[in-house]
């Protein structure tokens, strides 16, 4: 970090041009942070946090958001650099640590590029213009005679450059401009191009540092115990066989932390190395009091919430009149579809590395969100918020679970219980049995056709709410659930009604990749897929009929559904997946599109079903997402989101007994395998249209795709997941 504790004038005038675009930089004239802009060094160049030029021509760039493989680190940076005109060859990026100086740093929501885009082109086109400014001062010629180029200022008219690593020390000494000119896109360079990620080599040769990788002096290491029941306790435990393990050097109760994201606590041992721990936690014999969660089984649940989507349930909202439209209608379609918990089980589990001292905190952990963390900690330290830093280190995977910093308070907790640096390891079975949960869901949906059209449209669901999480009690969903893919589904119907169900929270629910998009976007893809087969006509044409006409559905934020560019995407993927060709025997397209993160995805699979296997063969996925700032992280997304929505298809299930969960690993909560992983073409929408979501949005189309497609292939509807429970795969 650049240390400007001392701030004057300059500094602070500087820090008001960033306040637009909701990044505000050290503005805060009385604190001590070390967050502040260094002015007095010549020999580098810090127009604000997210750039430094040296002497030499590097340029260092900050990423604020936590790069966990979708390229973001590489995305926001190259924003940077091409409005800077900067040589790519140069940059290095540097993460920033957890601090509201940086703005907005959680990495969830497919907001990133959406949110800082713009501020991120601020950043590079201020410094580019300080850098401008230097050199025509330097040749004494306006400014308008100065153009720029790959790190060089060039004089228009003569053979005159400057290198951007010789203007550093002028260009500091320039006045901040107040609306430094933005380029056309014309002009982009980097922006919309495929670019390599930044961290590539390492990524490949091992030198990243992930959470797991942190090493500090005198650490130890902590695996815990917890309850199988949600938020039961310990009442005894026995470490005495844990103690006889070499390596091991304590066992200490933990108590749980009662915040949304606090821990659950546990009974923790302490060693010398991971495996001593693991292996101590193991030899413990521990009584538990399982709690009011005990009776929790998904099965039953299930059941309940079935009978809640199946009767009438809570008005959501309503339109025209559906029951009038139900009594004059030729037929009547309806349907029940059921999904279960879903778990993240990214790659690397969850872990923290915390070492807690008189009057400060340092962590580091795999965070997707660091300011929540830093606030988390210094609320259970009862310490200022400067008194903490926390270091975000390379995610191996999030999918949202990392958004929730539990596990970093855990090593928190630990360290200031034992006065030293403390790593807390989760294994595989820690993350699937002791996580935040994606809902178990019901939804009973219900149509009214008259000649073949969609005359009224009913929609019921139950799931216990994320907003259960910090609201203990609720259950009824939160109304921005339902605008992800129910009450803002995008067909032209007259006569709508949407109803939510009773559902309570036996687990820890928590938002997962596209969230609540994965239950919508599944039940009204699937039975717009039902209703074009009653009508008896084709799917794609049924359904962008049933879409309707161009139009821009109302919203409450300044992004608005566009219709057009809904059957825009459908439309593309249809045509790249050659829907109406004759396929062989046994095989089957589908199709499903879906609005989510402000993207339109649509995805067209083609499947077979031959002697009652499932196989996917091929995925055809079109995405509008604005503009785009580096096609290859977009595809790479959309890949990713294919080998993810199918493995959500196939395998995913948490399954609870008496309140425990019943799955513990890879071989029984199962991830797609390479063998099984189909050819994934991806299309992306020419736009320039603002940015919008990448990471999330290709989740919600992909299962119903494949049930669609495999009703084409057999003739057989499947409205439940996962597929493997009904012995397709």
């Amino acid at each position: 970090m650049k240390n400007l504790s001392k701030t004057n004038r300059r500094v602070f005038i500087k820090n008001l041009s960033l306040l637009s675009g909701g990044i505000l930089l050290a503005c805060d004239m009385n604190s001590s942070k070390d967050v502040s802009l260094n002015t007095s060094d010549p020999s580098r160049f810090s127009p604000n946090l997210f750039v430094e030029l040296r002497k030499d021509g590097s340029l260092i760039l900050t990423a604020s958001r936590s790069e966990m493989g979708q390229g973001v680190r590489t995305s926001l940076t190259s924003v940077i650099a091409d409005e800077m005109d900067a040589d790519w060859s140069k940059v290095s990026v540097v993460q920033a640590p957890g601090d509201d100086a940086y703005g907005n740093q959680n990495t969830d929501g497919s907001r990133s590029i959406r949110t800082i885009y713009e501020p991120m082109r601020r950043m590079g086109a201020m410094a580019k213009a300080m850098l401008v400014s230097a050199a025509a001062e330097k040749w004494g010629v306006s400014e308008e005679l100065c153009k720029t180029e790959l790190h060089h200022v060039f004089r228009t008219g003569s053979n005159e450059k400057l290198f951007y690593g010789d203007l550093v020390e002028a260009a500091g000494k320039m006045p901040l401009p107040e609306s430094p000119r933005l380029k056309s896109r014309d002009e982009f360079i980097y922006i919309g191009k495929d670019l390599a990620s930044v961290d590539v080599a390492d990524f490949v040769n091992g030198r990243s540092k992930y959470g797991l990788d942190i090493k500090v002096d005198q650490m130890i290491y902590a695996n815990i115990s917890r309850c199988p029941v949600t938020f039961g306790r310990a009442v005894s435990y026995d470490s005495s066989e844990a103690m006889k393990i070499p390596g091991v050097i304590d066992v200490r109760e933990m108590k749980r932390i009662e915040k949304p994201f606090g821990a659950l606590g546990g009974v923790a041992v302490l060693a010398e190395n991971s495996w001593a721990a693991i292996k101590g936690n193991e030899a413990l014999t521990i009584e538990w009091d399982p709690g009011e969660n005990e009776s929790y089984s998904t099965k039953e649940f299930m059941d309940t919430l079935t009978r809640n989507v199946e009767n009438k349930a809570k008005l959501i909202r309503e339109e025209g009149n559906v029951s009038g439209a139900m009594q004059k209608a030729d037929k009547i379609v309806e349907a029940t579809y059921k999904l279960p918990h879903l778990v993240h089980a990214p790659m690397e589990t969850p872990n923290a590395t915390a070492n807690v001292q008189e009057g400060f905190c340092e962590v580091w952990a795999p965070v997707q969100a660091p300011q929540l963390t830093r606030q988390e900690i210094s609320d259970f330290l009862g310490l200022e918020t400067e008194q903490v830093k926390v270091n975000v280190t390379f995610l191996g995977g999030g999918f949202g679970r990392k958004s929730k910093p539990d596990f970093v308070l855990e090593a928190v907790a630990l360290s200031k219980m034992m006065g030293r640096p403390v790593q807390v390891l989760w294994t595989r079975e820690d993350d699937i049995r002791h996580s935040y949960y994606h809902a178990i869901s019901a939804q009973h949906l219900k149509a009214s056709m008259k000649e073949g059209k969609v005359t009224s449209w009913l929609h019921r669901n139950a799931f216990p709410s994320i907003t259960s999480t910090f609201m203990p009690g609720v259950n009824h969903a939160a109304g921005f659930e339902f605008q992800q893919g129910m009450t803002n589904m995008p067909y032209e119907v007259e006569n709508i009604k949407f109803e939510n169900g009773e559902a309570n929270a036996h687990l820890r629910i928590g938002w997962l990749r596209s969230v609540i998009n994965i239950i919508h976007g599944f039940s009204v893809n699937v039975f717009a897929d039902e209703l074009a087969v009653a009508a008896q006509k084709d799917a794609l044409e049924f359904r962008l009929n049933l879409i309707g006409s161009d139009r821009l559905y109302p919203s409450d934020n300044e992004y608005k559904l566009d219709t057009k560019r809904l059957k825009n995407v459908l439309s593309k993927a249809a045509k790249n997946a050659g829907w109406g060709r004759k396929l062989p025997f046994g095989h089957g397209l589908g199709l499903a599109v879906h609005y989510s993160f402000y993207s339109y995805v649509a995805s067209v699979v083609e499947v077979s079903v031959i002697d009652g296997n499932l196989k996917v063969h091929d995925v055809f996925t079109v995405v509008d997402c604005g503009t785009v700032v580096n096609k290859n992280t977009v595809k790479a997304q959309l890949e990713g989101a294919a080998i993810f929505g199918m493995s959500l298809a196939y395998y995913g299930n948490i399954s609870t007994d008496q309140g425990s969960v019943e799955q513990s690993n890879f071989h029984d909560y199962r991830v797609l395998r390479m063998h099984e992983s189909p050819n994934v073409h991806v299309e992306i929408v020419e736009s320039s249209k603002a940015p919008t979501g990448i990471g999330e949005p290709g989740v919600p189309v992909i299962a119903p795709a494949i049930v669609n497609a495999i009703f084409n292939a057999t003739g057989k509807r499947y409205r439940n997941l996962p597929l493997s429970n009904e012995g397709l795969v």
